[in-house]
């Protein structure tokens, strides 16, 4: 048998229980994994609460990092042995071992890491096409990134640098402000002391941005907007705070014809073409040197209830992950 957190129903963190489950043998076009790490991300307590749904029982998280060690048929392109990472569904990823398909698996190179590999895969695609896809950012761009000290935020600071953007990012403490600048963040704006927009607006000199990253949701949606500027987007990708509802859409017309989208790295990422490209360019970014994956803490896999506390309440910076 082996170990992993289950949840049976929907709720908070004390639903999620560490226990023994029957892996199984992989099916065509599968692979049976033993996992060297697994990371945290946000959406992994959207499925535990069913804000979005999946079958009960079941078993969170969506990204790890791990040996290949039994192959089910019509499997090519991956052999016993070959060390892989992973970010998208099935979830199942809380578990010492599991069944994979192979059409969402990458191969590592021996230069990365598993914690990193284990951190960097959902939230590193997640920069890529956040910067590259949802919104071209060119050099001279200023764009406006909430949770900069997030392990998101950390990420997209250093790339978008890299592209030659100015980087304004929201934070909740002065210690996570330091933690940004450190990464790239130009100006950071601590919303617990200001207000975020009159800020923005003083640093732009009234002019806004043309790009809002906003994993906030809920609590920033209204003001994430009047930090655009007329024909600006905002790219809600996230509802750290709750969802948004309830959306007049003349509201966009109203504040400068605005554009919203809400987009998922899943969508960004359906092709085998373009996970593989977006892969490929995060481990050349990882790989020299460019975005340095910040882990701002681990927790072993059985301790995943306290991780989504910590998570949930903020008390995290950069990535998180388990180690097994």
């Amino acid at each position: 048998m082996t170990k992993a957190i289950t949840f049976s129903e929907f709720g908070g963190s004390e639903v999620l229980k560490w226990t023994d489950v029957d892996v199984g043998s992989p099916a065509s076009g599968e692979v049976r994994i033993k996992h060297q790490a697994v990371g945290l991300n946000f959406i992994d307590v959207y499925f535990r609460t069913g804000l979005y749904p999946a079958p009960l029982p079941n078993i969170p998280g969506m990204e790890a990092v791990g040996t290949i060690e039994e192959i089910g048929t019509d499997v090519t392109g991956f052999a016993i042995g070959d060390r892989v990472a992973y970010a998208c569904p099935p979830i199942g990823a809380y578990s010492e071992e599991r069944v994979m398909p192979v059409s969402g698996l990458i191969k590592v190179p021996d230069t990365i890491d598993d914690q990193t590999a284990a951190a960097m895969m959902l939230q590193g695609m997640t920069t890529e096409y956040l910067l590259q896809r949802s919104f071209h950012v060119k050099p001279g761009d200023t764009i406006l990134f909430h949770a900069a000290a997030g392990g998101v935020g950390l990420m997209a600071c250093q790339w978008a640098k890299h592209i030659g953007a100015t980087v304004i990012g929201t934070v909740g403490s002065e210690e996570k402000a330091a933690l940004a600048q450190a990464h790239g963040c130009d100006h950071t704006i601590n919303y617990q002391e200001e207000d975020f927009h009159e800020k923005l607006m003083e640093i732009t000199e009234g002019k806004g941005v043309p790009v809002v990253y906003d994993s906030i949701g809920k609590d920033t949606f209204e003001k994430s907007l009047d930090c655009l500027q007329p024909r600006g987007l905002l790219v809600s990708y996230g509802n750290a705070s709750g969802p948004v509802t309830g959306v007049d859409i003349g509201m966009l017309a109203a504040k400068g014809s605005l554009y919203v989208t809400r987009p998922t790295l899943m969508t960004y990422n359906a092709s085998r073409e373009e996970l593989e490209k977006s892969a490929s360019d995060l481990m050349t970014m990882v790989g020299n040197g460019t975005v340095k994956v910040n882990i701002g803490q681990s927790y072993h896999l059985s301790e995943a209830a306290k991780a989504h506390d910590d998570l949930e309440n903020r008390k995290t910076t950069g990535s998180t992950v388990f180690t097994l």
